[in-house]
């Protein structure tokens, strides 16, 4: 077995500071044990109006390197939840980034589904593809722990994102996320326990957590999901946090073998 960790945030608008407490958690995960890490949406910028100009200013690639040189510090692989990355036409993609124990990235993915919706909410409407460009592939990389399928959180809502990373081998799915006070208390926990069951995969739900002001405001409640659908880790509701799990690929084939769905499938 290996152990896993999460990191929940409280990201603002200084890119800085945020990472700085991201490199306190990865400091943390690599204390409980962990062999890998995930960081949540936005770790390094929680800040929608200037992260198109930095994802296509020198400051990106300068926070990539202290990223790379903290996973090589601490000998510990670094799944960046969202990262800033310039695309065309005014826009950014929302990149997570898997760097190995060396510091070298080995896979990426750019989120998919953006979150275009209205909320019940002191912001009341989010429009995120007016600066996030969406991806196209789906990624699935090898990692210590297994086979680790990409995404990121509006992805959650959509069931066959996840099916189609377990078809391609995937065993863990990362969930780096910044959801909503508001869509966090009625789906998030419902939602990362439903995409375990469904793909018998460990689900790593890593979230922010608080308020970041201009009326933005994150549920946190990060964890760690179990392929059977149990919640084995849970961070504290709200602030920075650090969680960890092991993760058993063992338990994880017998609970596949047992209730064999993905060669039951029929569509």
């Amino acid at each position: 077995m290996s152990r896993v960790a999460l990191v929940q945030m409280v990201s603002g608008a200084d890119a800085g500071r945020n990472l700085q407490q991201a490199a306190e958690g990865v400091s943390k995960a690599k204390s409980l044990g962990a062999k890998l890490v995930l960081l949540p949406e936005n770790f390094l910028l929680f800040d929608s109006a200037n992260l198109v100009s930095f994802a296509h200013s020198l400051r990106s690639a300068d926070a990539f390197e202290a990223l790379a040189t903290l996973a090589r510090k601490e000998s510990i692989w670094i799944v960046a939840g969202s990262f800033p990355a310039p695309a065309t036409q005014g826009r950014a993609y929302a990149r997570s980034l898997v760097l190995n124990d060396s510091g070298e990235l080995v896979c990426q993915y750019d989120k998919r589904h953006l979150f275009d919706v209205d909320v019940s909410d002191a912001k009341g409407a989010y429009r995120e593809s007016s600066w996030i460009a969406p991806g196209d592939a789906l990624s699935v990389c090898a990692t210590p722990l297994g086979q680790l399928g990409l995404s990121i959180c509006y992805d959650l809502r959509f069931a066959q994102h996840y099916q189609r990373l377990r078809a391609m081998g995937a065993q863990l799915l990362s969930v780096p996320s910044a959801f909503t006070q508001v869509t966090g208390e009625a789906h998030w926990e419902v939602l990362l326990r439903a995409r375990a069951i469904e793909t018998q995969c460990y689900v790593l739900g890593a979230g922010q957590g608080g308020d970041h002001g201009n009326n933005r405001h994150t549920y946190g409640h990060s964890m760690i999901v179990d392929p059977w659908g149990r919640v084995v880790a849970k961070a504290n509701p709200q602030g920075f946090d650090v969680i960890s799990a092991e993760i058993d690929l063992n338990e994880l084939q017998r609970i596949r073998e047992q209730m064999p769905v993905e060669q039951q499938r029929r569509d």
